[in-house]
């Protein structure tokens, strides 16, 4: 993953070049000064509120309804220095620390699911309701090319995030549990604690993801900003051998917010 990031963002670097190599008449030299100058580095503030979930490409048959969906407080901070190489095009490199959470509640048919019960563990296939909770805690390294368009900036390119904290869990109700198969032995699961069946994957997520980033930036009045961005996701939450379920769970994201220019 990072041999990826650092070829695209070398990518990005030349691509950013172009238009100010084509437009300057300067020697190289001075031209190599303007790339590495600090003056033209502009610093900003960002607070914003994640909106989105941790989900599935498509709706597998296995997931027959979501009864619910609730937004966690998904609080977004974080500062970015952007280098202008001309009056349109720059690069912009940032750190946010946020949380991407959710919560829901979905009917299932024939779900693969590991439940913990009585202390015992079970494993097989699941028809009822599950409720999931994910909360990731994480530190956010974007890398973007921008495009200014007169007060608004346009943006996209990478991101890599670090959790720090991952937590997967929930529990399975109000339905059975076929044991090691669909024909398997039936164990019926209740509403109330103690006779559901829990579940905690939080061990089997990642501590690194990565993905494409895109957003806008517009200037209101003199320092201050609103922006919106998508964050997709491009490797899934869970570890590669992690198979209880069996779709990929990606983070999808957007994020809406407010932006101050410290200079």
């Amino acid at each position: 993953m990072k041999r990826h990031i650092i070829a695209i963002f070398t990518l990005m670097m030349t691509l950013l070049a172009l238009p100010a190599m084509a437009q300057d008449s300067d020697t190289l030299a001075v031209r190599t000064h303007r790339w590495f100058s600090l003056h033209d580095i502009k610093l900003e503030g960002r607070v914003g509120f994640n909106i989105g979930g941790t989900a599935p490409l498509g709706m597998p048959a296995t997931i027959r309804h979501l009864d619910k969906f609730s937004l966690t407080p998904n609080i977004s901070f974080g500062v970015s220095a952007t280098k202008q190489f001309n009056p349109k095009w720059g690069l912009k490199v940032g750190i946010n620390f946020e949380n991407k959470g959710m919560k829901t509640d979905a009917r299932v048919k024939n779900y693969s699911m590991e439940i913990v019960r009585g202390g015992q563990t079970l494993g097989g296939w699941f028809t009822g309701n599950v409720v999931t909770s994910v909360t990731q805690w994480m530190f956010t390294l974007p890398i973007q090319a921008t495009m200014m368009a007169r007060k608004v900036r346009l943006r996209g390119g990478l991101y890599a995030s670090y959790l720090t904290y991952r937590d997967f869990s929930g529990w399975a109700y109000d339905g059975y549990l076929r044991v090691d198969g669909p024909t398997g032995e039936k164990v019926s699961l209740g509403h109330n604690e103690g006779e559901r069946g829990e579940y905690d994957f939080s061990s089997s997520m990642r501590r690194w993801q990565w993905g494409a980033t895109v957003g806008m930036d517009w200037y209101v009045y003199r320092r201050f900003g609103i922006f919106a961005e998508l964050n997709w996701g491009f490797n899934g939450v869970h570890k590669s051998d992690f198979h209880t379920i069996e779709q990929t769970l990606k983070p999808i994201y957007g994020t809406l917010g407010f932006t101050y220019l410290i200079n």
